[in-house]
């Protein structure tokens, strides 16, 4: 286990985008999630914006969770482990709101912030990465485009050099699994440290590190992988087979981590 509480934080996160291996980022939902993570070697930590708004009950990417997303940080930015918050889309189209918010995520212990841009317009999104920059220049900016999440990837070239351009320390590309244009990416960015969502059905963690990928987010996989157990674990019980698969933490074992 990493202890980071006591290095420069904002420095020790930016060096883990430049290492042989790329970051392995598990994303969390809660205090004992990101602490179990951390318990288990992860230097880092980033949230999961679908795990914060399911978990309350709210619509993701919606910016209905604004409010959630501040208390979380504010909860595990306590923790000796380093924090990445998923922000969305900043919760607003003002620049000036998004760089508000993201200075006080860094002020509650965030030392990263993802940005999306959901489609919408590039140079907006770009105006936010500056804003952000100017206001909290410590902050890891990780700036997502949403070019293959929710479009054929048209266009990822042209947004993320421009949001590279507007100071982004890295890029983020959910959905991007095809090894060729992840290896064209790469080259195209020069040094910025680029970030893809880990699939099952896709590149290993090995093979991303292979086509120059400094960055692999599980996003809301562990949380959807925990969502899962727990329905198996009663479904198994109601239906008398045995509930003991996988992995389970004891009761002392959850206590011991609040400590």
């Amino acid at each position: 286990m990493t202890d980071v509480s006591a290095a420069r934080p904002a420095d020790t996160f930016a060096a883990l985008h430049r290492q042989d291996r790329p970051l392995l980022l598990p994303n969390a939902w809660d205090h004992a999630s990101a602490a179990l993570l951390h318990a288990h070697g992860f230097p880092a930590v980033g949230t999961t914006s679908l795990g914060v708004a399911a978990a309350a009950g709210l619509p993701d990417g919606a910016r209905a969770t604004r409010e959630e997303t501040l208390r979380l940080a504010g909860a595990l930015g306590t923790l000796p482990c380093l924090l990445s918050v998923d922000a969305e889309d900043g919760f607003s189209d003002d620049p000036g709101d998004v760089a508000a918010f993201a200075a006080d995520l860094r002020a509650r212990g965030a030392v990263g912030v993802n940005l999306e841009d959901g489609l919408g317009p590039a140079d907006l999104h770009a105006a936010k990465i500056r804003a952000v920059r100017a206001a909290v220049p410590g902050l890891f900016v990780n700036a997502r485009t949403d070019t293959y999440w929710l479009g054929d990837g048209e266009g990822t070239r042209e947004r993320v050099l421009a949001y590279r351009d507007a100071g982004a320390d890295g890029v983020f590309v959910p959905g991007l699994a095809d090894p060729d244009a992840i290896a064209g990416l790469v080259r195209a960015l020069d040094g910025c440290p680029l970030n893809v969502l880990y699939t099952p059905d896709g590149p290993s963690l090995a093979h991303l590190a292979r086509l120059g990928v400094r960055r692999v987010s599980l996003g809301s996989l562990p949380y959807r992988r925990a969502l899962g157990a727990a329905l198996d674990a009663v479904l198994a019980v109601r239906e008398g087979r045995p509930a003991g698969e996988g992995t389970v933490p004891s009761y002392r074992e959850v206590q011991d981590l609040v400590r």
